[in-house]
């Protein structure tokens, strides 16, 4: 295992081993790897010049051919680009395909550009665990664009807008009817909404859809005062519209920087990463306490038998805790 230094060494010299190293360090659940973790991510640098973007989208929209058509734009316009890619993780298994270096060939092997998929780890929100370490870790190797590509539209892929500057909707062509099947909180969130697959037969469509989402998002409150929320539509497949979506993605970030509200989020987002990193690891402390484990398992023996409710149980859990700590 490298000592710190000379991960933070690696790092500076934008060594891709050792950023591949850096990320499955701050990955592992080993006690002895997440102790110098922790040491590592504390001496990293801060880097509030690079730009986050998280992108999510329903099933099927083309969010791999997209990112890499955009992620290619970027290395052409002299940006280095890290993309964080996050597979979804088996209920069953644990396994997960982690396929979007072969989704994304093209950008794989361009020197300006680096990928790393993640197994979600069954972790809620469409990102991994531990995908705000990962950002911190590529940004300190010199990426100045980090796209973070989530599971997929979902009840939780909310989170991804925590660990973002803008959050990036990719819809395909269906108009009012797609519309009805979005979850208003994620469209509530979205600083920029893209419709996918505008060309040949779908360009119709996509013009229609991009109407019809442009009237639901004047109906919603966006997250930002200095930045109202667009709607445009582009093909990932020909590269229409791409360049016109990175022109405004750097459009909000300059009155997003100007308004101050760029490094107030930054900010709150630190905060609010630390409330969810402490809940999963008072957690994961749980699951190492056999005592704990053993006490856990009688309430949900309890609770399977109809013998007292969730509820009650979590009462008579936290009053065993008392006990135990007193």
């Amino acid at each position: 295992m490298l000592g710190t230094d000379k991960y933070l060494e690696g790092l500076a010299n934008g060594d891709r081993r050792v950023l591949a190293r850096a990320i499955t360090l701050v990955e592992s659940s080993n006690l002895q790897h997440q102790a110098q973790a922790h040491e590592l991510l504390d001496q990293l640098p801060t880097v509030p010049s690079s730009i986050r973007l998280g992108l999510s989208g329903t099933p099927g929209v083309g969010k791999s051919t997209f990112i890499e058509c955009l992620g290619l734009h970027l290395v052409e316009q002299g940006h280095k680009v890290a993309v964080l890619a996050v597979d979804p993780s088996s209920q069953r298994t644990g396994g997960s395909i982690l396929g979007d270096k072969t989704r994304m060939e093209r950008l794989a092997r361009h020197p300006m550009a680096y990928i790393r998929p993640s197994p979600s780890g069954g972790f809620l929100g469409g990102v991994a665990r531990h995908t705000r370490d990962a950002i911190a870790l590529v940004e300190a190797a010199g990426f100045d664009v980090v796209l973070v590509e989530t599971v997929g539209v979902g009840q939780s892929e909310t989170a991804v807008a925590e660990l973002s500057d803008l959050f990036v909707l990719l819809l395909s062509p269906g108009g009012g009817d797609e519309l009805q099947g979005i979850k208003r909180g994620i469209m509530e969130l979205a600083d920029l909404v893209a419709v996918n697959k505008a060309d040949g037969d779908l360009l119709p469509a996509a013009q229609r859809a991009v109407a019809d989402h442009a009237s639901a998002l004047r109906l919603m409150r966006p997250r930002f005062q200095a930045w109202q929320p667009q709607v445009m539509k582009l093909s990932a497949l020909t590269g229409d519209g791409v360049p016109e979506l990175w022109s405004l993605v750097e459009d909000a970030i300059g009155k997003l920087r100007d308004s101050g509200e760029f490094t107030r989020q930054r900010q709150t987002q630190a905060v609010d990463a630390f409330t969810n990193q402490l809940q999963a690891a008072v957690w994961q402390r749980f699951a190492r306490d056999l005592e704990i484990q053993n006490q856990l398992m009688q309430l949900k023996d309890d609770i399977h038998r109809g013998e007292r409710s969730p509820s009650s149980a979590v009462g008579d859990m936290l009053a065993w805790l008392d006990m135990k700590t007193a």
